[in-house]
């Protein structure tokens, strides 16, 4: 067998292995943020008759452990049999969930946050027809350091009545993942914040680290693409060194 078609093969395993590891990345890093549910929620003032507003929050949303930065899709509803009249969705942060922006809405101004909230949108939803329901699409960040929580009140758009109100309930975790990649929270549990120290790797005995599976795995592959980058790399520097 001739070197070039050895070299074609080699170069189309090499193609294929690569679009694999793409495929599973992409994958593995999908949102997918479960059903909604309208945990924590509750109605505050009466809804006009036949009216009945809900919210809906993702059950789970995941936090990249190197930006904080998370997405939450925040859904109104009206189960009811009637429009809703003119109606806005707040959605606002507290603690260590930072509310950054809302698709299509306002930031309320500081004097207009909620007592102890650190970031607020309002989002003029309209009136909304009997069993329809709109989403928006939300950017935050959190701090897993802390707690955080979230919370969508549904209100007449002047803000006098407030038909239904999701929270504040939290998102958290009771497991911290500080050395993956991401940290999955699943909403209405309280989050258990990394302790001080928390991306240290634990430690067994005098001075001997145990990687956790997934952290291994990667220091293998890194180790493996480290040795592909050598063996490309010391022929061409023995070329230039002669």
């Amino acid at each position: 067998m001739s070197s070039r078609h050895t070299t074609t093969i080699a170069g189309s395993l090499l193609t294929a292995s690569f679009s694999a590891v793409l495929i599973l990345s992409f994958t593995a890093v999908a949102d997918d943020q479960g059903p909604g549910s309208s945990k924590g929620g509750k109605v505050i003032d009466e809804a006009p008759a036949g009216v009945k507003l809900t919210t809906l929050l993702p059950e789970k949303i995941s936090v990249d452990n190197s930006s904080q930065k998370t997405a939450i899709t925040a859904t109104v509803k009206n189960e009811g049999t009637k429009d809703s009249g003119d109606i806005r969705l707040l959605v606002v942060g507290f603690d260590g969930l930072t509310v950054k922006s809302v698709q299509g809405c306002s930031a309320l101004a500081e004097k207009d946050l909620p007592e102890g909230s650190n970031s607020g949108f309002s989002c003029a939803v309209g009136n909304l027809a009997a069993g329809k329901s709109k989403s928006y699409a939300v950017d935050a960040t959190f701090d897993l350091g802390k707690t955080g929580k979230i919370c969508l009140p549904v209100q007449t758009s002047d803000g006098k009545k407030t038909y239904w109100q999701q929270g504040p309930v939290p998102f958290g975790t009771t497991n911290p993942s500080p050395n993956a990649p991401a940290t999955p929270l699943l909403l209405g549990t309280d989050n258990q914040p990394v302790a001080p120290g928390g991306d240290e790797l634990p430690r067994t005995g005098a001075g001997s680290d145990v990687l956790p599976l997934g952290v291994a795995g990667a220091a293998l592959i890194s180790a493996g693409a480290a040795g592909l980058w050598w063996a490309h790399w010391r022929p061409r520097q023995r070329g230039q060194q002669s």
